[in-house]
């Protein structure tokens, strides 16, 4: 007699068993990690912005002095003649002794003082920045000896921390670059509107400055160094790194030597950035004799550090493109080099594109193969225009950014920052202008 079969017990769909349990408890954990590790991303992103804005959103603002300034002729040109070669013999000293007279008459007719405050204190709220640049408005033009302008001049660093917050009374006690009466000054003057914070353009077009003169220190030069290193990397990094891709991706036969230069590029790009710093050091400076802190210099250690990267994008997007685009263009007619160039590289051309400004961006925040070609110098002057300009001392946002942050006084700290938001805006603008050239070239097959 055959055995009765054994029932299997009846399961409802309905019903969720033990493994589906389990399975669905551990999709929801896995979803759970994920959000949260996006919300702690979010959150570490905001936490960093938050912590720049609110310390470098004060760069772009400066306290001024704002007074009637004589030009005293006495001082500034003894011998009355507005000749300009005869008007250099009087120094920055001079100058200084004009300012301090116009404030303090400025301040007399006001009826402006505190108890205690000696004049040279009075004199001493003034930048040392102020009569330099007062000197090369004068030397511009001889004839304003003699008169009398409404002068707009830069208070010094801890004014202009006091009207920010960043100086307090308490803690000018225990700093010798300023006094309790200073400040107590500065109120009154500020009241008075004589002490106003303005819009500091200077900021942005104006070089670096000294120690000393922190309130004049400006991103000018970094600006322009910036600006000629990507355009010299763009000309030399895109017609190289894409001709390459194309020979390699298209052309070049797959051997051995073909299979050794692929995986050369591929460690290229992930060698430390440093590494190229010490080969340009070698190479460029050593070897070449090209100036040390130049553009061109720092231009050509960043090719090298992005072409790689340019490479590696360029023959993902070449690769991305499907088989029978060419296949079709081969079987009509057209030659190798037809199909590649109206084919192939017009639907590539978005991931170009995007690879390239991307690496582009990569590099315009480099900064360690920088500071070992000597682009951390402090560089008062302007670069001059290309093609000269580019063999000119310059540095890099980066770079200056490194520079301020290693500054003992505060105000470089600010201006660190107010720095770190510029280099933000231009990668901000560089990825944003990727996405549209993407979508601008963008095919559909």
């Amino acid at each position: 007699m055959a055995a009765p079969a054994t029932s299997r017990p009846k399961s409802s769909l309905m019903a969720q068993t033990a493994l589906v349990k389990r399975r669905n408890a551990s999709e929801a954990r896995f979803k759970a990690y994920g959000i949260a590790a996006i919300v702690l991303s979010l959150a570490t992103l905001t936490f960093m912005l938050f912590t720049i804005f609110r310390d470098g959103i004060s760069a772009f603002y400066q306290t001024k002095l704002t007074f009637p300034l004589e030009l005293t002729a006495d001082i500034l040109d003894p011998d009355g003649n507005r000749n300009r070669a005869e008007m250099t013999k009087v120094t920055t000293l001079g100058y200084n002794k004009v300012l301090a007279a116009s404030l303090k008459a400025e301040l007399a007719k006001d009826g402006i003082a505190v108890d205690g405050q000696s004049e040279k204190e009075v004199s001493d709220m003034i930048s040392k920045n102020a009569a330099g640049s007062l000197r090369a408005m004068v030397l511009a033009n001889p004839e304003l000896v003699g008169t009398t302008i409404d002068a707009q001049v830069l208070a010094t660093g801890r004014i202009d921390g006091f009207l920010k917050g960043r100086v307090t009374m308490e803690t000018a006690q225990r700093d010798s670059n300023v006094s309790v009466e200073q400040l107590q000054l500065a109120e009154k003057l500020r009241d008075a509107g004589i002490l106003q914070v303005v819009f500091n353009w200077d900021f942005i077009t104006k070089p670096d400055a000294s120690d000393q003169r922190p309130e004049a220190a400006g991103l000018g030069v970094a600006i322009i160094g910036s600006a000629y290193m990507m355009l010299l990397v763009l000309i030399t990094c895109v017609p190289v790194g894409v001709a390459a891709s194309i020979y390699l991706e298209e052309f070049a036969p797959k051997n051995v030597w073909t299979d050794a230069i692929e995986v050369n590029i591929s460690n290229l790009a992930a060698v430390p950035s440093i590494v190229f710093g010490i080969l340009g050091l070698a190479i460029f400076i050593n070897f070449a004799g090209l100036p040390n802190s130049s553009s061109i210099v720092g231009a050509l250690v960043l090719s090298l550090m992005t072409l790689p990267t340019i490479i590696i994008a360029t023959r993902s997007s070449i690769k991305a493109v499907p088989p029978s685009i060419r296949d079709a263009a081969l079987g009509i007619g057209a030659s190798k080099m037809q199909t590649v160039f109206h084919h192939v590289l017009p639907l590539a051309m978005p991931g170009i594109l995007t690879g390239t400004i991307l690496g582009l961006a990569s590099a315009l925040g480099e900064t360690a193969p920088l500071l070992l070609i000597g682009m951390v110098a402090f560089v008062g002057n302007y670069p001059g225009a290309p093609i000269s300009g580019l063999m000119d001392p310059a540095t890099a946002l980066p770079v200056q950014v490194y520079g301020w942050a290693q500054r003992a006084d505060p105000a470089f700290i600010e201006r660190s920052s107010g720095a770190i938001i510029i280099l933000l805006i231009f990668l901000v603008v560089m990825n944003v202008l990727a996405i549209l050239l993407r979508r601008r070239f963008e095919r559909r097959w």
